[in-house]
């Protein structure tokens, strides 16, 4: 308890070197070009190790340091019980639907494989784009349910900070509001409360794990220089994105890092949205077109012939909903349209298609 030196700094006598893997080791002196790489193959794995400092202790008794196995042991686990980050989903929310949830397998080993597996999970199953086409203007406005990067940095800080002594794995929820990030333990005491809860810089007086942010670093997985909570708010910010918020308790036993779902991104809203705007945009094509007022029929008929010209496979529910007209309406002006042989219906009601005669 007395001891200041980091804990990734301290030496473990339970790491021998048949834990550490030299496939890890060598990609990793690869990666950031080091001039270990040329002899890594005629010198024992031992002396590359010494020589990246990751022994400490007397010469009678060298110990690999906690780091070594954060870094370069396929299961960081054996030694740091609890490695890993669990996600798991609420799709209708944790209040609202608690039994409604999806686990993802845990995902384990060492750091910056964790970092990497995380992050391209999240990427692939979580981050979604959105484009809206302004009709006053030719560029498309684009933008992010969460941008990557400010998930990117919450997921290296988690990891970067946490506690190794801590038996909790790192947690991520992902639920319709927002994504929540939990590690342990908290924000160290050199920070004030008031500090933490404008959730901006937090100037740290000292890191938890000030090795292991320089092997990430050396990675460019982390900058180290207390610019990740900055750099999550200015991307958000870009974004469009409400800020993001910080949690602690008066013990720091742990960090909450709250990301908040941009506005309206949800499926539901983002669907009104897209409808309300082709309603739109159809209605003023209809006014636009109309050379006799009192020929509403004639004018709808010419727009379903346009639509059905466009894609041959539409049905008659996609007609009711672009044309923003009941189904009554859109099925007495498709009976006309047969009738005066202006279309016909080839194949089967389901699995057919249109043709403009």
């Amino acid at each position: 308890m007395a001891n200041r030196t980091p804990f990734d700094d301290r030496g473990n006598p339970d790491i021998s070197i048949n834990d550490i893997s030299p496939l890890l080791v060598f990609e990793h002196l690869k990666k950031i070009e080091s001039k270990l790489v040329k002899d890594f193959n005629n010198i024992p794995l031992s002396d590359v190790l010494d020589q990246m400092d990751l022994y400490t202790g007397p010469s009678e008794r060298r110990m690999l340091k906690n780091v070594t196995a954060m870094m370069f042991c396929e299961n960081p686990g054996k030694f740091f019980p609890y490695t890993q980050v669990d996600i798991v989903i609420f799709p209708k929310g944790l209040e609202q639907d608690p039994n409604n949830m999806i686990e993802v397998p845990k995902i384990s080993g060492p750091v910056p494989y964790m970092i990497r597996a995380t992050l391209d999970y999240l990427r692939t199953n979580v981050i979604k784009e959105r484009i809206i086409k302004p009709k006053d203007k030719a560029e498309s406005i684009r933008f992010f349910n969460y941008p990557y990067q400010a998930l990117e940095e919450g997921v290296v800080n988690a990891l970067y900070h946490r506690d190794y002594q801590e038996r909790e794995p790192v947690e991520i929820r992902v639920e319709p509001e927002g994504i929540t990030i939990l590690s342990y333990a908290g924000p160290d005491r050199s920070i004030s409360m008031e500090t933490i809860q404008k959730a901006r810089k937090l100037k740290a007086r000292r890191y938890r794990n000030r090795r292991l942010g320089d092997f990430l670093k050396e990675l460019d997985l982390s900058e180290g220089r207390a610019t990740g909570i900055p750099t999550i708010q200015d991307e958000l910010r870009r974004n469009g994105s409400q800020p993001a918020r910080i949690e602690t308790d008066d013990d720091r036993s742990y960090f909450l890092l709250e990301i908040p779902c941009r506005e309206g991104f949800d499926l539901e809203s983002t669907f009104s949205d897209l409808k309300s705007d082709l309603k739109s945009d159809l209605k003023s094509d209809l006014k636009s077109d109309l050379k006799n007022k009192t020929d509403r029929k004639r004018d709808i008929a010419g727009l379903i012939l346009k639509l059905i010209s466009e894609n041959p496979d539409i049905t008659i529910p996609i007609l009711i909903e672009q044309i923003g007209l009941s189904g009554t309406t859109i099925k007495k002006c498709l009976k006309q349209l047969k009738d005066e042989n202006r279309i016909e219906r080839i194949g089967p009601r389901n699995g057919g298609k249109w043709k403009v005669i």
